[in-house]
């Protein structure tokens, strides 16, 4: 792909972010809108989870597909592809009559979903080819996601008490529009010199896999664990890991190359990314639910309460991407997972949400340690790797934030539903039928902050260094500095 001038860089690097605003802002608002859907559909705490949870495996499953598709026929067609399925899809959501067709709607957004955000961030990492650049670059994509946290409980929180919660979908489309006709315009297209070849076996086992797994998490508090369809679908979703696994070691091309995870960085940065998005979306989930059901707020107060969460990730995610490109990602991911155990810490052993103080102060940390955590992620991810897998590179990455938030939504809410069976629980029964799963929380932060020390050293990053050299010519994506801000050698 030919050298483009600054300014088009600039111009691809606010289209690509255009395209993570709406999937972000989606289930920003989405979050806000749960209490509303409850209401008007009559559903269950495990429906809610499936309104989020189909969306993120479907977009967890694909994710993989769509960057070695991207890689093989060409990133910027896959994306506008993307663009359109996933406008489409949030017409769908709007116009839904039930509960079971918004969710399907969704899994039609997630198709969209899958060719976004890695495809995008793919085109970010063959565009911007110096390290320090490339680095910066991925901080305003991070700051992306702080600006979506902050707009979207404030935005949605607005359309859902003024005109309903149909309205958060129609958001998605002009933005979509506009990103679709400025792609056409200002993204080159680019491929992979050496594009790999479908997986479908794979394909299906990670299908398989992630699906009955979430099944299982989220119908056991409501089924029992005797049930057979919970526990089958534990075991298909074993038998489906088993073969994923055997099948990724005797294909010549699988879905996902095992070799990629002898890289010690990029095995850490995909556990810290699962950890730190379970995290994510299990504390969504938990304050949305209470601040409206709960302490009985409107979904505009609501997301008035967790706008200090939205505005320290905003605030964080940049100096987070500036610190990466300078010093290395250990610092960012020390940060992030001492400020987010901190903040469970509060919930869990103090009762944070009993008091606003302590509630302000559990947001304030959550939000520094969120916004300091998806720099570090995807530059460690990406580091080493051959650019011409970039695209699948940037998708496992990707897709471990995914299936972290999907779990993380699969069993916070497993936890609460098996502590409280009422709709709307008394605060006494809620905060205490909450108080274990703040503590998976906070052992999902304190695995970001052990993960994030030990797999970001000189040691790790030789790693690294070798995993690039077992795909023969291919020309690393990153120099070693990005893994440690310092030389491996």
């Amino acid at each position: 792909m030919p050298e483009l001038s600054p300014r088009r860089r600039v111009a691809v690097l606010a289209i690509c972010c255009l395209s993570l605003l709406i999937v972000s802002l989606d289930n920003t608002i989405l979050n806000v809108a749960l209490p509303s859907l409850q209401r008007d559909f009559h559903s269950s705490l495990s429906g809610l989870q499936w309104t989020i949870d189909a969306y993120l495996i479907v977009l967890a499953s694909l994710l993989l597909l769509s960057g070695s598709t991207a890689d093989r026929i060409g990133r910027r067609r896959v994306f506008q592809t993307g663009l359109a399925l996933f406008s489409v899809g949030s017409v769908l959501c709007s116009l839904a009559p039930s509960l079971g067709l918004l969710v399907a709607a969704r899994v039609v957004q997630a198709v969209g979903g899958s060719m976004l955000n890695p495809v995008a961030m793919s085109i970010i990492t063959n565009v911007f080819t110096e390290p320090r650049e490339r680095a910066r670059a991925i901080g305003v994509w991070g700051a992306v996601v702080g600006l979506s946290m902050a707009m979207g409980p404030l935005v949605g929180g607005l359309l859902v008490d003024s005109v309903g919660w149909r309205s958060i979908f129609w958001l998605n489309v002009p933005i979509g529009l506009a990103a679709l006709a400025l792609t056409a315009l200002f993204v080159p297209e680019s491929r992979a010199p050496r594009p790999r070849r479908p997986d479908p076996l794979g394909q299906a086992f990670m299908i398989l896999l992630l699906g009955t797994l979430t099944f299982a998490i989220i119908e056991a508090p409501g089924r029992g664990l005797a049930d057979p369809a919970v526990y089958g679908a534990a075991l298909v979703a074993a038998a489906s890991l088993a073969g994923f696994v055997v099948h990724a070691l005797r294909a010549p091309e699988p879905l996902i190359d095992l070799r990629f995870f002898r890289s010690v960085p990029f095995s850490g940065a995909t556990v810290v990314a699962v950890s730190a998005f379970a995290a994510l979306g299990g504390f969504l989930f938990l304050n949305t639910l209470y601040l409206q059901n709960v302490r009985g707020l409107s979904a505009l107060h609501a997301g008035l309460f967790l706008l200090p969460m939205a505005a320290m990730t905003a605030v964080t995610a940049p100096l987070s991407g500036r610190l990466v490109g300078g010093r290395g990602p250990r610092l960012p991911l020390q940060i992030a997972g001492a400020a987010m155990l901190a903040s469970g810490l509060l919930f869990a052993a103090f009762d944070a949400e009993t008091n606003d103080l302590t509630l302000f102060a559990a947001y304030v940390l959550f939000g520094i340690g969120f916004g300091m955590v998806n720099s570090p992620i995807t530059n460690t991810a990406v580091a080493g790797m051959p650019r011409a897998q970039a695209g699948v590179a940037a998708a496992v990455a990707s897709t471990s934030r995914q299936i972290g938030q999907a779990l993380g939504v699969a069993v916070i809410g497993a936890v609460l539903a098996a502590g409280t069976a009422a709709e709307h629980p008394a605060a006494s029964a809620f905060v205490s039928a909450a108080r274990p799963a703040y503590w998976i929380l906070a052992g999902c932060a304190a695995a970001v902050l052990v993960l994030g020390t030990a797999t970001t050293g000189r040691r790790a990053a030789r790693s690294a260094a070798r995993t690039a050299g077992l795909f023969g010519g291919d020309e690393p994506a990153p120099d070693a500095r990005d893994v440690t801000g310092a030389s491996a050698r």
